[in-house]
């Protein structure tokens, strides 16, 4: 028993010759590899998100929807003519026993679904056949399709397709062989109907998904619009505006909290800045004015001794401009250093004492007490200049001494700076307000006793450089200024630079 074969009506698509599709690729590679072409593919890409995400999520579905579609079409077609096949071959087996009993009646009854039915024998005779084929010569195949014979039915006057069966069995007069042709033309119908069904569908859903996205998308991203229009209207006097913060805890509402947090370290710093241009001018000036009065008298006095008094104060008064230029550009070192940390190996111990020796000559002796050996990794010179602040500060107010105490906390392993004065105590309400930048306590306000105002400040920007901190105490020896360092090697970044 032979497979069947498939024979088709249709009639057959012209094909593309592959010299006109490569005429066609080579154009078209042209067309969009010409400038204007390119410019005007540029200008008609979609520019905002939500066309974009619009046309991916449409794009997708549509993909999905049409793998979808093939998949139940190819399915469906099979079991359609599954079906077919199976009832062409039982008609085709029934009318082989006809045949091999010498029963086979002129003409074949066509069965359900069966077209047209023909017997020949071995020399391609007709034997028996149908009554629409009453008068028609033996089917001959005209070729193969697909692996499949195929036949010329132009006899049947139909344009649809078959499913031709052919079955070989012996007669009582020789082998003959039958040819069952079942008509497709209900799985056609049911396969037409199905694709214009899935079509429509197919449409309808990347419609809804196109309108679903394209409002779901602007939904989603008008707070971004509401933020960007925002941050456009800030200008550099109107950072204490904030951008609108959406209720939902989602990318868009961090990125709000974020903007606004950005927003609030961009204000503090604007306002430390005002604040340390008007201290800074307010104490540049007062020196530059007593200097020119000095200078001014000292020029046009006749007694030398006055003179020589003059040009002496006006000289202690440049120093004190001298000192106050350098911590300002100390300052603005460690404020473009940020958070760069250095990393080179410092013995703290050794600082010290190196520190400590060369004020021998300070009007209170400095006492130190110190561990055998404690190492914090940072910049040396920086660390020396915040010990060194933290003497000035000390031998300004101390009363008869100062202790410096280095040690190690237990807790933690960090290094601990402990520099103690005797001194009067620092108000708990001064206690924050001494490490402002120009800030003064009204007892060291005076020329001879007081500093610039930034050696405190200078000391905890350092400190803070370090990953440590400095905090101010009460203890029974005095008012102490506490420094804790890190004792771990802070992660690889830039050293600092030299600030001489």
């Amino acid at each position: 028993m032979a497979e069947p074969d498939a024979t088709t009506r249709k009639p057959r698509r012209p094909g593309i010759a592959p010299g006109a599709r490569h005429r066609a690729r080579t154009a078209l590679r042209r067309l969009t590899g010409h400038p204007r072409a390119a410019a005007l593919i540029r200008r008609l890409a979609p520019r905002s998100v939500r066309t974009r995400t619009t046309l991916a999520a449409c794009a997708s579905v549509a993909v999905v929807l049409l793998a979808t579609s093939a998949v139940v079409l190819l399915q469906l077609r099979g079991n359609l003519e599954r079906t077919v096949e199976t009832g062409g071959r039982a008609q085709a087996r029934d009318v082989a026993r006809l045949a091999a009993a010498g029963r086979l009646p002129r003409p074949v009854t066509l069965g359900p679904g069966t077209d047209f039915i023909q017997v020949v024998d071995a020399d391609g005779k007709v034997v028996a056949q149908s009554q629409n084929l009453t008068g028609r010569p033996a089917l001959t195949p005209t070729g193969t399709r697909n692996g499949h014979r195929t036949y010329n039915l132009d006899a049947l006057g139909e344009e649809h397709h078959q499913r031709v069966t052919t079955v070989t069995t012996t007669s009582p007069s020789g082998p003959v062989t039958i040819h069952v042709g079942a008509s497709l033309r209900t799985a056609d119908a049911a396969e037409d109907v199905t694709t214009a069904a899935l079509a429509a569908l197919s449409a309808l859903l990347i419609s809804t998904v196109g309108v679903l996205t394209w409002r779901t998308t602007g939904r989603a991203l008008r707070p971004v619009e509401a933020i960007r229009a925002e941050v456009a209207a800030i200008g550099d006097r109107d950072l204490d505006r904030r951008v609108p913060a959406p209720r939902s805890d989602d990318e868009i509402g961090r990125l709000a909290d974020t903007m606004n947090a950005m927003l609030e370290r961009l204000e503090a710093a604007g306002t430390r800045q005002r604040r340390f241009i008007a201290d800074a001018s307010h104490e540049l000036r007062s020196p530059l004015a007593v200097l020119r009065t000095q200078l001014e008298v000292a020029l046009t006095h006749p007694d030398p001794e006055v003179r020589d008094t003059l040009v002496a104060g006006a000289l202690q008064d440049t120093e004190r401009l001298q000192a106050l230029s350098a911590d300002l550009l100390l300052l603005a070192r460690l404020d473009a250093t940020g958070q760069s940390r250095p990393t080179e190996p410092v013995d703290l111990v050794e600082l010290a004492r190196g520190t400590v020796a060369v004020r021998s000559t300070d009007s209170h002796p400095v006492t130190l007490h110190a561990a055998d050996d404690i190492t914090v990794h940072g910049n040396a010179l920086w660390i020396g200049r915040l010990l060194t602040n933290l003497l000035d500060n000390a031998q300004r107010h101390a009363r008869h001494s100062v202790t410096v105490r280095l040690s190690t906390a237990p807790e933690t392993g960090d290094a601990v700076l402990d520099v103690t004065n005797d001194g009067p105590p620092i108000a708990p309400a001064d206690q924050e307000k001494i490490f402002e930048r120009f800030a003064r306590l009204d007892d060291a306000r005076s020329r001879d006793d007081g500093g610039t105002g930034l050696g405190l400040p200078i000391a905890l920007d350092i400190a803070a450089l370090h990953g440590g901190t400095i905090t101010v105490l009460d203890t029974p020896d005095g008012t102490t200024f506490r420094t804790r360092l890190p004792a771990g090697r802070p992660s690889p970044s830039p050293s600092a630079s030299d600030t001489h």
